[in-house]
């Protein structure tokens, strides 16, 4: 494939040129933002089992997680203060040690089978405090840490992009099996994939038996 340029006669590089793009903000858009959670945010996520969390490192480098439990899993500590429980994943901590070095944190919040979403922007720390790990047991897995945001803004989204994409329309669901497994992805990206299908389907298992341990 060839290497992709940006012609730099078509690069919009201020926000005067961006805007000129674009009709004027709707005033409800304008004004929708909250600066702590209401009653209706908070009862989104109360029925959330799935986020999308946003972070960058002191160089600006972007990073998004996804992070899911059993719907309410993040805890509303008040109405300017969540938490998010830091379940076992690879170990790589991206998310984690960008909010060491930034805890600017953006976070959208998915029901499923709602097309409008939930976004909350705010700052975020780490804590081990064993009460609120404890309030975040699941079926007896307590957290070793959580992730604590400290609200800014608060604002609903709209479905728009979830109309388009026809994210939750079974109708539109793709066949996991017309791409390789997670495995062979990985594999073919580093090592190489082992060419012999039992070894493959070994490691296929091996990975499955790892979802089983971990999950819950």
């Amino acid at each position: 494939m060839k290497e992709f340029k940006v012609n730099p006669e078509f690069a919009i590089t201020d926000e005067q040129s961006l805007r000129s793009l674009y009709p004027a903000v709707h005033t409800l858009a304008a004004v929708k933002c909250q600066d702590a959670l209401d009653h209706h945010a908070q009862a989104f996520i109360r029925r959330s089992p799935f986020l999308c969390l946003g972070t960058q490192n002191s160089d600006g480098k972007a990073d998004v997680s996804p992070r899911g439990d059993p719907a309410g899993f993040v805890k509303i500590l008040d109405r300017h203060t969540l938490a998010i429980p830091d379940r076992p994943g690879n170990n790589r901590l991206d998310s984690l040690v960008n909010i060491l070095a930034n805890p600017s944190v953006g976070l959208l919040f998915m029901v499923p089978g709602f097309d409008d979403t939930l976004r909350v922007n705010g700052q975020a720390g780490l804590v081990n405090d064993p009460e609120i790990l404890e309030s975040m047991r699941v079926k007896d897995r307590i957290p070793g840490l959580a992730i604590v945001v400290d609200v800014n803004e608060v604002f609903m989204h709209c479905a728009k992009a979830f109309r388009r994409s026809r994210l939750w329309n079974p109708d539109h669901f793709q066949d996991r099996g017309d791409m390789p497994s997670l495995s062979k992805i990985i594999l073919d990206q580093t090592t190489g994939a082992p060419s012999d299908h039992d070894e493959m389907r070994k490691i296929e298992d091996d990975l499955e038996e790892e979802y089983r341990k971990s999950l819950y």
